[in-house]
């Protein structure tokens, strides 16, 4: 499945290592991947995002960075700015080699976009065609704030129009004193066909468990997909 958000920053890796826990918790192998990330930190080992890293220590079976995090950045800008100034192609071949590892030793991979729905890769392809090419069900983070019921519709429309199913939906309070929070769930919860898989509250210490406990109970609303390999479309 694919977790992807309303925006940067409303908390896509909070819920994608919440859901890697809350299914582990009901023994499925779960494998996790970011498969772009800009803004990275320069290591002994290379270059390491933090979102990856905390998926990888959610996640239940062993890979080695590079196949959780394929391309890395360090500039912390759009994805296909960074490789640009690299001279770097996002390559979807490099990426499916590495979806593949993680799915032959997994019940379920949860990859983690990055920024929202058609942040670009590259001069023609967004995360959206990368989710098309895996024909992965969506799961979409509302990060709470003003604005995000338009943001919701928006990417909602847009996953049915890459003919993807948007198969929940979590609303995450990633900033303190947003106001009428329930307000704007039931907005959602009018307009939106997919389920609330959970509301968040503003919890900035919560740790990967216990969002995935939160999240736990909802995941029987959905028949989680794990599909080995997408049709090449490009």
């Amino acid at each position: 499945m694919f977790v992807t958000g309303t925006d940067t920053g409303v908390g896509k890796t909070r819920v994608a290592a919440g859901l890697c826990r809350a299914f582990a918790s009901r023994g499925d192998r779960v494998a996790a991947m970011k498969p772009i990330a800009s803004g990275c930190e320069v290591t002994a080992h290379g270059l390491r995002n933090a979102d990856a890293i905390a998926l990888r220590e959610a996640m239940t079976v062993r890979a080695a960075y590079r196949d959780v995090n394929p391309f890395a950045f360090e500039p912390a800008i759009a994805p296909h700015l960074a490789a640009q100034d690299v001279g770097v192609t996002i390559d979807f071949a490099v990426l499916d080699e590495a979806y593949r590892k993680l799915a032959e030793r997994s019940d379920v991979v949860i990859v983690e976009g990055a920024g929202g729905w058609l942040v670009p890769l590259d001069a023609r392809r967004s995360f959206a065609d990368l989710a098309a090419y895996w024909r992965l069900d969506v799961i979409l983070v509302v990060g709470m704030r003003l604005g995000c019921l338009n943001h919701a519709l928006l990417t909602a429309e847009s996953v049915a129009r890459s003919n993807l199913s948007l198969c929940g939906w979590v609303a995450n309070s990633f900033a303190p004193g947003f106001a009428r929070v329930e307000d704007h769930v039931g907005a959602l919860r009018d307009r939106l066909a997919a389920p609330c898989l959970g509301v968040l509250p503003f919890a900035p210490d919560a740790n990967a468990d216990a969002v995935g406990a939160a999240l736990r109970a909802s995941l029987e609303v959905f028949p989680p997909t794990l599909l080995q390999a997408g049709i090449p479309l490009f």
